[in-house]
């Protein structure tokens, strides 16, 4: 019933402060005819002290909007009662603890406890000035002190509980939000990343396969025997293409398959697999290696080796020589890789777009990997592409822009 109450008035804050300042007035109203033990009033009548309470039951209309001026109106009150000579009893002094636990709630600490020792200050003098010389120390004194401190202590801790709910509640919402953030976040990547490998197996085969078909209507009437042999390499191109799509989007299924093993990665270990099908459609490409050569993360494996392919599958698509060079540098916390076609390669700079997905697809791969990577036509002719990707898992500093301009 209590609690319903309470619902109920919090929605309409008027009515809440009209019946605490009704409550408030019928306690207060019976400290206007207390006495010290034994003493009177100083021939001070009742009613003086009744409508001074209702004064200040009155200003605990404004404790909401205006906390400072409620509580200047019932202490200004409250020190003209002591001042006639009242007991300043915990009923009499109930509407100013009313108004002090307000003021401490909706204000800062300073000044809740300015008003509030101000307060005190000015009551007790009035008392010891003009209140009843046989009264108790304790009820003129100690008394009205500790009734006036306890409501700002009390609206001071809820205010201060209040302000840590709050923390935690804005804490917990942004916690939600950046968690959603987090992880749309890394479903864009993980759509960015089957996005690059989709393009990078279906680019790669399609030009070999587009190269093969072009050979075979080349020699089918010529050379039969030629056009079937290269027929067979087609046959074997597209069955590689549906392997590594199948492969690609196993990925997927992985995901939703705890008990299922994930499908193979390609890696440098491939790449005499990678040259020897551009081999077969005309390109020729050598492959030299430096340093030490020493195992690789998985995701920077998989990393070199789409760069590659991917350089080596726009050497076959827009340039006019037939031959390539890789070159596969171990340093002592790097690894630089280099692939270059030779002068006689297409000059013009549409040749080798550099706002085309297979290049911005190599940088992604390479940033992602904590690496960097440059792509430009070079001084002598040709075109070239070197990625340098780090052998350690601590991502190498952000690349400038410089870097990505040919060099």
């Amino acid at each position: 019933m209590i609690s319903s109450m309470l619902r109920r008035f919090r929605g309409r804050p008027r009515t809440a402060d009209t019946a605490v300042a009704t409550a408030a007035f019928v306690c207060s109203l019976p400290g206007s005819v207390v006495t010290p033990p034994g003493g009177q009033v100083l021939g001070v009548p009742w009613w003086p002290g009744a409508l001074l309470a209702g004064i200040s039951c009155v200003a605990l209309l404004w404790r909401r909007p205006r906390p400072r001026i409620a509580v200047v109106a019932t202490a200004a009150c409250a020190t003209v009662m002591a001042a006639l000579g009242y007991v300043l009893t915990v009923m009499l002094l109930g509407p100013l603890m009313v108004a002090l636990h307000s003021l401490a709630v909706r204000t800062d600490r300073k000044t809740a406890n300015f008003f509030t020792f101000t307060g005190i200050a000015v009551l007790l003098t009035a008392a010891l000035t003009a209140g009843p010389a046989d009264e108790s120390l304790i009820l003129k004194l100690i008394g009205p002190a500790v009734w006036l401190l306890l409501p700002t202590a009390l609206g001071t801790a809820g205010r201060l509980r209040t302000a840590h709910l709050d923390a935690l509640r804005a804490r917990a919402e942004y916690a939600e939000r950046t968690r959603e953030q987090e992880a749309r976040h890394r479903v864009s990547e993980e759509r960015l990343r089957i996005a690059r490998d989709l393009h990078d197996v279906v680019a790669h085969h399609l030009v070999l396969a587009n190269m093969l078909a072009g050979a075979v209507v080349r020699a089918l009437d010529s050379h039969p025997e030629k056009a079937k042999k290269i027929t067979a390499e087609l046959t074997g191109t597209t069955e590689s293409a549906v392997q590594e799509l199948r492969a690609t989007v196993g990925l997927l299924r992985h995901a939703n398959d705890p008990d299922g093993l994930p499908p193979p990665t390609p890696g440098l270990a491939q790449l005499s697999d990678l040259t020897a099908s551009f081999r077969r459609a005309g390109l020729t490409v050598t492959l030299t290696s430096e340093g030490e050569p020493r195992p690789l993360p998985t995701g920077t494996d998989l990393t070199a080796y789409r760069i590659v392919q991917e350089a080596l599958t726009n050497v076959t698509k827009h340039a006019t020589t037939g031959t390539a060079e890789i070159r596969l540098t171990y340093a002592h916390d790097l690894l630089a890789i280099t692939v270059t076609n030779s002068a006689g390669a297409a000059s013009a700079d549409s040749a080798f777009p550099h706002t085309g997905h297979g290049l911005i697809g190599m940088r992604e791969r390479a940033h992602a990997a904590g690496g960097r990577l440059r792509a430009g036509h070079r001084p002598r002719g040709g075109f070239e592409v070197v990625a340098e990707l780090p052998l350690h898992p601590f991502p190498l500093e952000a690349p400038s822009a410089k870097e990505y301009t040919a060099p």
